[in-house]
C-alpha cells in the first residue's frame, strides 16, 4: 500500500515541477515536453535515473521523463547488441509499443472527436 503513495508522490512530483514551469518561465508546453524527454534521457546516462524507477514504478516511468528513459535503455541495448549502429534503431525499437500506442489511441480519438478551430 505505501508503494501506491510513492508512485503517486513521484509522479505528482514530476508533474508539478512541469506545471510550475509552465506557469513561472516563459517555456511554451512543447519545449518543456523536449526538455523533460532530454532530462529522462540524461539521467538515464549518468545512472540516475534508473533508482528512481526501481524505487517509484509507474510515478517515474509513466511521464516524459519516463519516455527519456525508455529511449536512453532502449540505445544502450542497443549498442551492446549491434555496436555503435545500435544507437539509432535501440531507441526506437525500446519505445515501440508506446509510440505505436500514441499513434493508434491518436488515430481513433481523431476519428471519434470534433476539432474545434481556436479563436
Amino acid at each position: 500500500m505505501l508503494q501506491y503513495l510513492w508512485v503517486f508522490l513521484v509522479g505528482g512530483a514530476i508533474c508539478a515541477i512541469a506545471q510550475i514551469l509552465i506557469d513561472k518561465c516563459k517555456l511554451t508546453p512543447a519545449r518543456i515536453l523536449v526538455l523533460y524527454v532530454t532530462a529522462g534521457v540524461v539521467l538515464t546516462v549518468v545512472g540516475l535515473y534508473e533508482p528512481l524507477v526501481n524505487f517509484a514504478g509507474c510515478g517515474a516511468t509513466v511521464p516524459l521523463t519516463g519516455f527519456g528513459y525508455c529511449l536512453a535503455k532502449g540505445a544502450m541495448k542497443g549498442v551492446a547488441q549491434y555496436g555503435f549502429w545500435g544507437i539509432f534503431s535501440g531507441g526506437v525499437t525500446g519505445a515501440a509499443a508506446g509510440i505505436a500506442a500514441a499513434v493508434t489511441f491518436g488515430y481513433l480519438i481523431a476519428l471519434i472527436a470534433k476539432p474545434k478551430e481556436k479563436k
